[in-house]
């Protein structure tokens, strides 16, 4: 971002500063200098005197023309400055026509001096007036003395507000785009926390539970290896073809796509949770599906969704509950998905303190996300899940999703 030259730099530090109005100015000086030079030769005789301040007249004026040429950096622009007001200040009381040139001088000193410099060379200036016009007008009249003195407050004060005004909304423009810039940053890492923990819950729904599925294949094959070897190849078989599903899915995690048993359609949900559900009867648990109502087509998001909360549910019923039978049912209801999963399995304290305390058991012993995990997900796709247990009970996670497209 391009930034405005620092005051110090510049020379230029005047309450006018951020006025560009120089080269006006400038063009004004050099017509009141002309005009004042002609009235002056219009009520003078032509003397040494006379050139002596028409030389004078030139120059200041040449000294005006060359502000272009002064470098705008140090102290060279007060030197300017100084300099032209000082042979104005000559001029002016050699030849009180040259009075009115104060004007434009005025607002120079204003532009490039800092606020209490200018402040004081305007006041010698205005005194000059006044002495100026006392050199016309001898006789007492005290608009001589108010009317320049007003003028010369008047400005400054009137500037000098405009100036801290200018300031403050610069301040506040300047904290604007702090905080802009805060709020951006912490967008930035808010999204990529969402990201990491998006993530996170992807490879422990697909890896994790791939993982877990073979660790329980193969744990059954090694128990049956002897009394059951055909059962067991079936299921060293099944545990191979999950660790293979397992490697796709992380590829399809690490490009963002949706779960693999979608095939990347969400037309085709009720098929793909019969596929999850399948691949969880292998590790021995018997898990009916049922589909309630005729299931159209969803958003992608929502689809995935439904698949990774029945993989999840279906591994921790595998792991956990110790339950031999499950139901999974799907129901379409109008603009909205419900999934249900009933077990038999032992059930648990599903009070909020009581699941709180065994998320931070959970995470202290690295395990993965559980139940925290399914509810985070469903809530990113506008759902909300309901889990009803109790200790000897068995467990039921219902499940509302959208079916409807959401706009950002």
């Amino acid at each position: 971002m391009t930034t405005a030259p620092d005051a110090a730099e510049t020379g230029v530090r005047g309450i006018l500063a951020p006025v560009r109005f120089a080269r006006m100015l400038q063009v004004v000086l050099l017509l009141l200098l002309a005009v004042c030079a002609v009235r002056y030769v219009l009520r003078h005789e032509w003397d040494a005197t006379a050139a002596l301040i028409l030389g004078g007249a030139v120059v200041l004026a040449v000294i005006a023309l060359m502000q272009g040429l002064v470098p705008r950096h140090g102290a060279w622009p007060a030197a300017w400055t100084l300099i032209v007001c000082a042979l104005w200040v000559a001029l002016t009381l050699t030849a009180p026509s040259f009075a009115w040139c104060a004007v434009p001088l005025a607002f120079q000193v204003l532009q490039i001096l800092p606020f209490w410099p200018a402040s004081a060379v305007v006041s010698v200036m205005t005194a000059v007036v006044v002495a100026a016009e006392l050199r016309l007008n001898p006789e007492l009249d005290p608009t001589i003395f108010a009317g320049p003195m007003a003028i010369a407050v008047a400005t400054v004060v009137a500037y000098r507000a405009l100036d801290r005004e200018a300031t403050a909304r610069q301040r506040l423009v300047d904290e604007l785009t702090e905080a802009q810039a805060e709020l951006a940053a912490a967008e930035h890492r808010a999204g990529g926390l969402a990201e990491r923990a998006r993530l996170s819950r992807e490879i422990h729904d697909s890896v994790g539970q791939n993982l877990t599925s073979i660790n329980l294949l193969l744990q059954a094959a090694e128990q049956g290896w002897d009394r059951r070897p055909d059962a067991a190849r079936a299921q060293v078989r099944t545990a191979a073809d999950s660790a293979r599903a397992g490697l796709d899915e992380v590829r399809r995690v690490v490009r963002d796509l949706a779960p693999a048993e979608l095939d990347g359609t969400a037309a085709s949900l009720p098929a793909a949770v019969q596929r999850a559900v399948t691949d969880a009867a292998h590790s021995g648990l018997t898990v009916d599906f049922r589909v309630h109502g005729e299931v159209d087509r969803v958003p992608l998001p929502v689809a995935s969704a439904v698949i990774r909360t029945v993989r999840g549910a279906l591994a921790n019923v595998a792991e956990h509950a110790r339950a031999s039978r499950a139901v999974v049912s799907l129901t379409a209801q109008p603009g909205e998905l419900r999934l249900d999963i009933r077990d038999d399995g032992v059930g648990f304290d599903a009070r909020p303190a009581a699941r709180r305390q065994a998320a931070v058991q959970r995470r202290a012993q690295g395990r993965g996300y559980g139940l925290d995990g399914i509810a985070e997900r469903i809530a990113v796709v506008g759902g909300n899940l309901d889990i009803e247990s109790a200790p000897g009970e068995g467990t039921t996670l219902s499940a509302v999703f959208p079916v409807t497209e959401r706009t950002p």
